[in-house]
């Protein structure tokens, strides 16, 4: 195994100018995370620079087998983690051969709203709350809950130390880290309510870069617990029952809400998220409606509402919004398993060009 890591850990740049770029692009399910490596003559810090690539999209649920290839854009760089010295991740997104997005690339249409001026003026920020549960692979189960039964109730487990309240927390001090080095911009990371779920944040982020962030974030979750030999679920409630479900929790401010009298322009963005919540809704994430019962910090799925510190609600201001009449506000309602391209761009269309 000596010799396996040190192969693993080899580092290339002692013997060639050449690099490994990782693709990254998102597969036909919208949540599976699909990758591969190619070999580039030296190192590439602008994406217009790197090749387009392509797949096979009958193998991803993408594309049919009689006209498979589905060809891969660069989007972003990131460092990479794993490989290190001037090795990269790319996050992609995938378009017919004539050029034309496939109907699975949200980051397409994203990007349209995130460029016309009127959005780009307002130079939205995103921070995304991403939980996630980690789970005992073979078995659909969180990590240190015995099999079939159950911990004790929740209450000790949030932001909680110790071996039987902060469970996995080396695979998500990992993650941090490698966060950290790959250029992402996560601000945080903390135990939730949960045994066994967790949470980081990125954030603040502007416009299109949130949502490649929070890919790039999720990949290297899944690639960190691919080693460590555990599964991570995104599924917004994992667990039937008296336990807390996974959000993705957005907090948004523009330009103008940043600014002086801010205050009064969050509130009528918060009218047009309530006016669209039927939209939002259907847009957040599957399995939604198992966490948004208006129990476990959430509200009702069905019921827009919006307060100040209020976790119950659809929509908190923050105390110190309030206080100061200007800042941002959060967006509760998104499921852990959203799509950050989706959320964040349906957010800055409704408050910004609705």
């Amino acid at each position: 195994m000596s010799l396996l890591s040190d192969l693993v850990n080899l580092n290339l740049s002692d013997s060639t100018k050449q690099i490994i770029a990782e693709y990254i692009w998102i597969g036909g399910s919208g949540m599976d995370i699909r990758s591969k490596a190619r070999t580039l003559p030296g190192p590439v810090s602008d994406p217009s620079k790197l090749p387009k690539w392509n797949y096979d999209g009958s193998s991803t649920g993408q594309a049919s087998g009689d006209n498979s290839e589905v060809i891969l854009y660069p989007q972003a760089i990131f460092r990479d983690p794993f490989r290190r010295g001037d090795n990269i991740l790319v996050m992609c997104d995938a378009y017919t051969p004539a050029g034309d997005p496939i109907p699975t690339n949200k980051r397409h249409k994203a990007a349209k709203i995130f460029s016309h001026p009127n959005v780009a003026k307002e130079v939205p920020w995103y921070g995304i709350e991403q939980e996630y549960t980690l789970m005992q692979k073979g078995v659909n189960w969180p990590i240190g809950w015995p099999i079939g039964g159950f911990p004790g109730p929740q209450g000790p487990y949030y932001c909680g130390v110790g071996a039987d309240k902060a469970i996995g927390r080396d695979i998500v001090d990992a993650h941090y880290k490698a966060c950290l080095y790959a250029g992402i911009g996560i601000s945080g990371v903390n135990g939730e309510v949960m045994p066994g779920q967790w949470e980081f944040q990125v954030g603040p982020v502007e416009g299109i870069s949130s949502g490649d962030q929070v890919w790039v974030a999720r990949y290297l979750l899944e690639r960190i617990t691919e080693i460590s030999g555990v599964n991570v679920s995104f599924d917004p409630k994992p667990v039937p029952g008296d336990w807390n479900g996974a959000g993705a929790h957005c907090n948004y401010s523009t330009k103008t809400m940043r600014n002086d009298g801010g205050l009064a322009v969050i509130k009528k963005a918060i009218e047009k998220l309530q006016v669209k919540h039927k939209e939002h809704i259907a847009a957040y994430g599957e399995g939604n409606e198992r966490r948004l019962t208006g129990k476990h910090e959430t509200a009702d799925i069905n019921t827009f509402s919006w307060g100040v510190a209020n976790r119950g609600a659809s929509v908190r201001v923050g105390r110190d919004t309030e206080k100061e009449g200007k800042g941002y506000f959060e967006d509760r309602r998104p499921a852990s398993n959203m799509d950050p391209y989706v959320v964040t761009s349906m957010i800055a269309e409704t408050t910004i060009l609705g």
